[in-house]
């Protein structure tokens, strides 16, 4: 990852594109796992049963590095992937965008096809507010009480998101850091001996 950062949209948007009688309806979503999404896609098929396609695309990962394209029946190529390059295009991650066309008797065409799903994605992500989000390193840490001052300022100097503390058996934190300050936050680290600090995963 060459960023300490990245973009998403910060809530449900809409879309829509019409051509020569079909309807397209884009449905743009923030989400951060594959669960999300299928829920998302469950959802609007119970809302336009009727519908010919649900077409979509998505990306996830602070590092945009999953990424899915569905043409739902559409000729290969013609409404997946354009969907997917206006995510690209607008350098997003953590997203869902479905296309729900409703069919309106004119054949567009693969070129048609192309334009009208990439141009109702546009629009969703368009009427979308974009945020940027910075890449966090989860940790854990494990110290003594002789080490908990030390401990607490570091996590205090670095502005460390504490998620959850436990001191019952052993002094335990999970705490989230952004990756930009993550080499200082573990160059302190090393200083308090008796602290283990281990990464879980990156947000």
């Amino acid at each position: 990852m060459f960023s300490d950062s990245y973009f998403t949209i910060k809530e449900a948007s809409q879309g829509v594109f019409k051509d020569r009688g079909s309807k397209f309806l884009a449905y743009a979503f923030p989400a951060v796992n594959e669960n999300e999404i299928k829920e998302h896609l469950s959802a609007l098929r119970k809302e336009h049963p009727s519908a010919r396609h649900h077409c979509y695309a998505w990306r996830l990962g602070a590092g945009k590095e999953a990424w899915r394209a569905n043409d739902d029946g559409e000729p290969s190529g013609t409404a997946g992937k354009p969907i997917l390059g206006q995510i690209q295009s607008n350098d997003l991650t953590n997203i869902l965008i479905v296309v729900v066309r409703y069919f309106g008797g004119t054949l567009l065409g693969a070129s048609g096809l192309i334009n009208a799903y990439k141009s109702a994605a546009a629009e969703a992500i368009k009427n979308s507010v974009i945020e940027e989000k910075f890449i966090m390193f989860e940790y854990e840490t494990e110290f003594s009480f002789d080490d908990m001052n030390d401990v607490m300022r570091i996590l205090k100097e670095n502005e460390c998101k504490i998620i959850s503390q436990d001191y019952a058996e052993s002094n335990r934190i999970i705490f989230r850091v952004k990756k930009k300050d993550s080499e200082k936050m573990l160059a302190q680290f090393t200083a308090v001996y008796k602290a283990k600090i281990n990464y879980l995963k990156t947000i």
